[in-house]
């Protein structure tokens, strides 16, 4: 007998379920199932992601569904269009051997007057995202008199995506008599609030513990540097063979980039965010679930209708603006009782989030040092020996004059000739890595020393007089360019600056500056010697560890850059920084006197 069967299912429920491989009820379908089936009374229910919360709500509903009626009888509302696809894709594979039954998936992006039709043609069960559901109430088309059930799946996160009006309108509708179902991973204060304002006297269910990360999952972080991000994340790929996982990324801009630069550098990768239309988004879904790629970079809205159950890995490029969301990022990994890890890479600035999710999750992350190219080089070695050893060769596909090859390569030893395939297969991956160096930890104690020696330091005879800021001269630097560099310190000062960029850029910059102008002025780029009285540790607060390195954030913080170095809270107002820049400037000769240092100083503490 089917241990579904004993919560209340009917044969032809259980039967599609053994089907499609259901064989044990998870911890939340135990305890929703039946209380849906056998009560009328409102239901809170919580658990963690990749648990079966799509079952718990939908089993129940199909089971009672009256297919003698064409009246839509449940309404399921999902935060995106993802997430409402994959639970009508389940409800029509859990129902398949009930005859008559109807649903039908309706969400923006996808042609209305069809959604429309199907719905004169009656559906049972309708499953939408709160914006297009209340579309269709507008005109008409969906018709919510006679429902008995109301799913708010993901709750918290619609109300983050700001549907609260929508939902508004969409529970104004129906019945008050109706079931109301709220199911969520996290339990923040705003779902209580939908609580109060939807439901009555709600039952309230939980499987685990309320925002606690599943137990398969295992979390680490990574701390480094900002302009070290997108390196780090590659070492982290290199260094995981075979991993298959989700990276996720903040904004839809950010996304594309980490895509695209994943894609450029050889990767299996593909992006999923809100500007795709739903033709490219079940396009890139499609390869992933059939592993053709091996990456999937997407934001948090769009990853929620990933529903892939044996994905090894999620990283976290950024850690999302909402620490609940990190619950739902790290649930897409160690799902169906696999084990799985969540990874955050993570700057100095970030690292006190790591402890504030920790006493959300209630587990402990590990932190871990970034590999360096020895130990990737020897791990991509064991991977093609091992390719090697279990290599099956087809004697009939042998080239005839293999005989030949053997006598070419007899005058090599052994070791010669292990040495030459090696070197063969690895040059380039050997020789990125021994001239990247290593990535270490980025903290208020250790700046990345190896970082740092890559960079050139450059006078140019720009300032604030000339309304520069660190984003302007960032984006001044790339215009010349024609491409993006990283870029490092940026050092604003009243009518010259200071700036680090790659040192393997050094002659192109100059060269690219050559009888160039700004506003009818004539730029002048020069090679300087960093500061040799400032000390490493300072530099951490001021003139540039943050936005100004970050190449892709724009300069940081404009409202804080028209003084100082960018990243630094006061500006240029600091006493104690006055002099950085003129003191590189002296060390090099480059004419200001005392007396021009002393105006200088005095006119920063004023302004």
């Amino acid at each position: 007998m089917s241990k579904f069967k004993e919560l209340g299912l009917c044969k032809e429920i259980t039967d599609a379920l053994a089907d499609i491989g259901y064989e044990t009820p998870s911890e939340i379908q135990e305890k929703a199932i039946p209380q849906i089936i056998n009560s009328v009374a409102d239901l809170k229910a919580f658990a963690q992601t990749g648990t079966g919360k799509t079952a718990a709500f939908s089993l129940p509903i199909i089971e009672q569904i009256k297919t003698d009626s064409r009246a839509t009888q449940a309404i399921i509302l999902s935060p995106t269009r993802e997430l409402a696809i994959q639970i009508e894709r389940n409800i029509k594979e859990f129902s398949k051997n009930i005859k008559g039954l109807s649903s039908l998936c309706v969400y923006g992006g996808s042609n209305i007057t069809n959604q429309i039709k199907s719905l004169k043609r009656g559906a049972h069960i309708v499953v939408g995202t709160p914006g297009r559901t209340v579309d269709l109430i507008k005109r008409k088309a969906l018709k919510l008199e006679d429902i008995q059930w109301v799913v708010l799946d993901e709750a918290d996160e619609m109300l983050n995506m700001g549907f609260k009006e929508d939902l508004d309108k969409v529970l104004s509708v129906t019945p008050a008599d109706k079931q109301t179902l709220l199911f969520s991973a996290t339990f923040p204060q705003e779902v209580e609030r939908i609580a109060r304002n939807y439901m009555d006297n709600p039952i309230e269910i939980t499987a685990g513990t309320k925002n606690k990360g599943a137990d398969t999952v295992e979390h680490e972080y990574y701390l480094v540097s900002e302009r070290n991000r997108y390196a780090t994340l590659k070492r982290i790929v290199d260094m995981n063979v075979g991993m298959y996982g989700v990276i996720f990324c903040r904004t839809r801009r950010e996304t594309q980039e980490i895509a695209d630069k994943l894609i450029q550098d050889g990767y299996s990768a593909d992006s999923l965010h809100g500007d795709l239309s739903q033709g490219q988004r079940d396009f890139v879904m499609n390869k992933f679930r059939k592993k053709k790629l091996n990456f999937l970079v997407a934001t948090d809205v769009a990853a929620r209708g990933i529903d892939v159950t044996d994905l090894t890995h999620v990283i976290n490029h950024k850690l999302p603006d909402q620490l609940e969301s990190y619950t739902h990022r790290s649930g897409r990994t160690g799902r169906a009782g696999k084990e799985g890890t969540s990874i955050v890479i993570i700057s100095s600035k970030e690292k006190r989030r790591i402890g504030q999710i920790e006493r959300m999750i209630k587990k402990k992350f590990t932190p871990k040092e970034v590999p360096t190219g020895k130990d990737i080089c020897s791990v991509k070695l064991m991977q093609y020996v091992d390719k090697i050893k279990s290599l099956e060769v087809a004697e009939d596909k042998v080239p005839d004059n293999l005989e030949e090859v053997t006598k070419q390569l007899k005058k090599l030893t052994k070791d010669e000739l292990i040495k030459r395939f090696v070197y063969n297969e690895f040059e380039t991956l050997l020789n990125y890595y021994q001239k990247a160096g290593d990535i270490l930890a980025d903290n208020s104690k250790s700046h990345d020393r190896v970082a740092d020696e890559n960079m050139q330091r450059f006078f140019v005879n720009l300032g604030q007089m000339d309304e520069l800021n660190p984003a302007r001269m960032i984006g001044m630097i790339n215009d010349h360019l024609d491409k993006k560099i990283d870029i490092g310190q940026i050092e604003i000062l009243k009518s010259f600056s200071f700036f680090e960029a790659d040192k393997s850029f050094t002659e192109e910059i100059l060269k690219a500056f050559e009888g160039a102008n700004r506003n009818g002025r004539r730029i002048s780029v020069e090679k300087t010697e960093k500061p040799k009285t400032r000390s490493r540790n300072r530099d951490r607060g001021r003139g540039g560890s943050g936005g100004g390195r970050d190449r892709n954030r724009g300069g940081g913080d404009r409202k804080r850059s028209g003084g100082g170095g960018s990243g630094h809270r006061k500006g240029g107002n600091d006493r104690n920084k006055s002099g950085s820049g003129f003191r590189g400037a002296r060390d090099n000769k480059e004419g200001f006197n005392r007396k021009t240092e002393k105006s200088s100083r005095r006119r920063r503490t004023r302004d």
